[in-house]
């Protein structure tokens, strides 16, 4: 869903065989998936797996901010359609670990990486959700953002991961539709439920404008990415995308968004939007978020309350490979 993974600098040196590179990079170039079992690079394949796994994480941590709603949402088929989301964001974390073991770095590591702080995940999961219209937002916005980003991936050079973000789009682009049936709802409502709705895209607006990571001119992978078609666009493009999408939609939604320089540029047909406050982006990323803290608590403490459940299904997997072994065993003799 993010790629803010992308902007941590590979201090790896290239590979010693030129040649090899060469020829892996032919099979990129000619639209060649590259399957777990094929020659890669290892920066290639650490950039895979910080992004992949950051992904997951997000999927993850994502969960957060909706699933405290899900016993507060306002009806029956608020809450039953919120829980089914919450579901779904966790199968993504699952689909995303299982394609980044394949790489070489097993679930267990990757989970230790995010509980320690060594891993990330996305920035836009540290803002809290104050009302009923912020699980509206993240679905019509966050979500809708996700889906920017994500569509280019289906098309990833790396085989299992563009598989596996072809169901996770199909289910992101439900969930942006959900989030932005709750925004109608909200602005068709009473004055009240619109100025909820207002309020929640004053306050998430310039965040989810920070999910697609820094500006070109500072992403530090841009380039490399871009070369290996791990991203086919970049930070800036995605953005801009995401921008001409979406403020039609607001605008048809009666809001207002909370940026005096958006304006239609006549000559680019494109949204010129303002300066994004760049200092606030870093802040979040280093940990200082309004929720960074709450968010790990809450992570490990889930955690350290299902090492029972893990602890018992690696002893009924013993069991039954025991069984396993004494059934062969009787077999053969």
């Amino acid at each position: 869903m993010y790629t803010q993974a992308l902007n941590t600098r590979d201090q790896a040196a290239p590979s010693a065989d030129s040649e090899q590179d060469a020829r892996f990079q032919a099979r990129v170039d000619a639209e060649l998936k590259i399957e777990p079992n094929d020659w890669m690079p290892e920066a290639y394949r650490r950039t895979l797996t910080r992004q992949i796994s950051q992904h997951a994480h997000s999927e993850i941590v994502g969960m957060l901010p909706e699933g405290n709603w899900i016993t507060r949402a306002p009806t029956l088929k608020r809450k039953a359609a919120l829980l089914a989301k919450v579901q779904d964001e966790g199968g993504h974390g699952l689909y995303l670990y299982s394609a980044a073991e394949t790489l070489g770095t097993s679930r267990e590591e990757m989970v230790d990486q995010l509980l320690s702080g060594k891993a990330k995940y996305s920035s836009i999961f540290n803002y809290p959700t104050l009302t009923w219209a912020d699980i509206g937002i993240i679905g019509w916005l966050v979500d809708g953002a996700a889906i920017m980003n994500q569509i280019p991936l289906c098309r990833c050079s790396y085989g299992p991961y563009a598989r596996a973000m072809i169901r996770i789009c199909k289910e992101e682009s439900f969930h942006q539709r959900q989030g932005y049936e709750i925004m109608l709802a909200l602005c068709r409502g009473t004055p009240e439920q619109k100025q909820m709705a207002q309020e929640a895209l004053n306050r998430w607006w310039w965040p989810v404008l920070m999910m697609f990571g820094p500006s070109d001119k500072d992403s530090q992978h841009t380039d490399t990415t871009t070369r290996w078609k791990i991203k086919r666009f970049t930070n800036d493009e995605l953005r801009q995308k995401f921008v001409d999408a979406t403020v039609p939609q607001g605008h048809y939604l009666g809001l207002t968004f909370p940026d005096p320089a958006l304006r239609l540029n006549e000559k680019t047909g494109h949204w010129d939007y303002g300066e994004i406050d760049w200092s606030e982006f870093k802040r979040v990323i280093a940990g200082d978020g309004p929720c960074n803290r709450q968010r790990m608590k809450q992570r490990r403490a889930a955690h350290e309350n299902g090492a029972w459940v893990r602890e018992a299904a690696l002893a009924y997997a013993e069991k039954r490979k025991a069984r396993e072994r004494a059934a062969y065993a009787e077999a053969a003799e």
